[in-house]
């Protein structure tokens, strides 16, 4: 089974993809849970599906039905079968091109199989008895329902929700079509059922309007959300809908700007630092996917070039032949592991020229601190190897290699200007621990807060400007630390020129 979570809106994604293709690609079935609920139930029955057809199965989720919170009704819990025995036939799965033509027939049979599952599964449904007609899917759906008792259509609308999505349900579509007078398809991202739909209802001789993007709102951009389905509901059917009234919030001042940041003591923000002292302003700088691609914005302002995990190295070997400017790309310890090897492998076979940075804090602090194969997992009750990034590094044949304690500004600066002159391919590994990780396997020191002394401090504001750590802040025209916030790094103490940064005793 295999799980995709389209992002409409790019809460946290770099692309605003409809996993649906990826079923209509390869032919898979595609299941769509609308809740809590279903999610369960369709994980039990895409589990089921695929080994009765001997054949994966998707299940698409979204972000929004991901952080769906509700109760949910467990069945029988079934044994799970851990292991099995491999049955032998090379004439299956060695998919040489003679193997291959016989594995596209079969393929094509499993999904005429899947169309009859399609057909009569209880997760595509009509719901009321309505002329105007409504398909939905997914999390849609529950906006739709909510839309349709908002308005008081009840007894005008007929809902088909798509639950089984790939193949979709035929002729319980067309039924569907040749029971209602017009049709509303409500999807998010792209018009993908709304295009099959139209050429069902032309290959059946139906003429009734079908429309989806367009109407009111709701386009291939973003996400969807209740007042936005609830006004192209009223709009195409002909509702009057005067619209949700708004709070009015003209005697409230502004919240103060949040933009999202590197935490408290980060070991990336005194990297970015280090590097950008040393560098200047027009060297060129991919970076990748993690924390450390909030290197973004400003102050730090160090990301020229993003695509996909993996991209700096790679990307960095082209700026290098493409240009005489500098190369100074940033990846994370877990990103280097998953995409970044064959970069580098790329990157010393035909001796490219720029320094990368390895931000190695420790685990995979994005997503939540998963380990990773260079994470020591002792803490974590996990016995797994762990593998040793320099020697990865080194063993790729990189003949520069710097190892540097980020939070030893000074030292660390020495290494990236050494780094920068070699005649070459260069690597520094930026090693220390995520604060936030090393707290919660117990191995977090003991926090020791700095201050800043008012009787020193000249007001540069060098450290708030450069380092813009959480924990300071302006109270009125001066710099104070949040005591709660800091963990004592220390960076931004080397950083003052007056040295009037220092730690709180006792």
């Amino acid at each position: 089974v295999i799980i995709t979570a389209d992002d409409p809106f790019l809460f946290s994604s770099q692309n605003e993809q409809d996993n649906r293709f990826y079923a209509r690609l390869s032919g898979l079935p595609m299941l769509e849970p609308t809740d809590p609920q279903e999610m369960k139930d369709v994980t039990i029955e895409a589990l089921e599906l695929s080994e009765e057809m001997e054949s994966p199965v998707f299940i698409r989720t979204t972000t929004r039905l991901n952080h769906i919170r509700g109760s949910v009704k467990l069945g029988e819990m079934k044994p799970i079968k851990a292991k099995g025995s491999f049955q032998k036939n090379p004439f299956h799965f060695v998919t040489v091109p003679a193997v291959g033509r016989n594995l596209h027939k079969l393929l094509l049979q499993k999904y005429d199989q899947a169309t009859e599952k399609s057909e009569n599964s209880p997760l595509n449904e009509i719901v009321g008895s309505g002329k105007w007609g409504i398909v939905t899917n997914g999390v849609s759906y529950n906006y739709v329902r909510d839309a349709v008792e908002d308005l008081g259509l009840g007894d005008k609308v007929s809902i088909l929700k798509i639950g089984f999505s790939w193949p979709l349900p035929k002729n319980l579509i067309v039924r569907f079509l040749q029971q209602v007078e017009k049709v509303l398809v409500v999807e998010e991202l792209e018009p993908i059922m709304e295009n099959d739909i139209k050429a069902m209802a032309q290959e059946n001789g139906l003429t009734l309007p079908i429309k989806g993007k367009g109407v009111g709102r709701l386009s291939r951009l973003f996400e969807y959300d209740p007042g936005m389905v609830r006004e192209a509901v009223a709009q195409y059917f002909g509702v009057e809908y005067e619209g949700t009234a708004g709070l009015d919030l003209s005697g409230i001042p502004d919240l103060p700007g949040r933009p999202p940041t590197l935490c408290p003591g980060c070991p990336h923000r005194a990297t970015y630092y280090a590097v950008k002292q040393v560098c200047g302003p027009e060297a060129i700088h991919p970076t990748d996917i993690g924390c450390y691609t909030l290197g973004l914005l400003p102050p730090i302002s160090m990301a020229d070039f993003l695509i996909c995990m993996g991209s700096s190295v790679s990307s960095s070997c082209g700026f290098s032949q493409a240009s005489d400017q500098k190369v100074i790309s940033f990846i994370g310890d877990s990103t280097f592991f998953h995409s970044g090897i064959t970069g580098l492998v790329n990157a010393v076979h035909n001796n490219h020229k720029f320094t990368l940075v390895i931000l190695d804090n420790g685990t995979t602090a994005m997503t939540g601190h998963q380990p990773h194969p260079g994470v020591d997992t002792t803490p974590l009750g996990v016995n797994l190897s762990q593998i040793s990034l320099e020697d990865v590094v080194r063993g790729c044949g990189v003949k520069d290699v710097h190892v540097v304690k980020p939070f030893k500004v000074n030292k660390t600066m020495e290494a990236v200007k050494a780094a920068m002159e070699y005649d070459g391919l260069s690597v520094i590994i930026s090693k220390e621990i995520c604060p936030l990780f090393a707290k919660a396997i117990g191995q977090g020191k003991k926090p020791r807060p700095f201050y800043v002394n008012l009787d020193k401090c000249k007001n540069h504001r060098d450290c708030i400007d450069k380092l813009a750590c959480p924990a300071m802040y302006l109270e009125g025209k001066q710099v104070k630390i949040n005591r709660y916030l800091c963990i004592g790094c220390s960076v931004c103490a080397q950083v003052c020129p007056e040295n009037a940064i220092l730690p709180l005793k006792g």
